[in-house]
């Protein structure tokens, strides 16, 4: 029974540390150019995934000629 409630407040504690950690960040951008420059690339990235790879909105498999569109920056 100890090494249950153990188990539960080292689990709670990492859960606490994780939520301040998050609270802390607080979903503040980067201020150097090269983060905002890696930040913007990433979000553009992520649109053409869930473009290339969007079922729902394609109803097929994504294809090789999806992955070289994406690569290339066209669309």
């Amino acid at each position: 029974m100890t090494a249950l409630m153990i188990l539960f407040g080292v689990l709670g504690a990492i859960g606490v540390l994780l939520t301040v950690t998050l609270l802390r960040r607080g979903g503040r951008r980067t201020d150097t150019v090269e983060g905002l420059l890696q930040e913007q690339e990433s979000l553009r990235q992520a649109e053409a995934d869930r473009v290339s790879f969007g079922l729902g909105a394609h109803n097929s498999l994504p294809t090789a000629s999806d992955g070289y569109i994406r690569r290339s920056g066209r669309r």
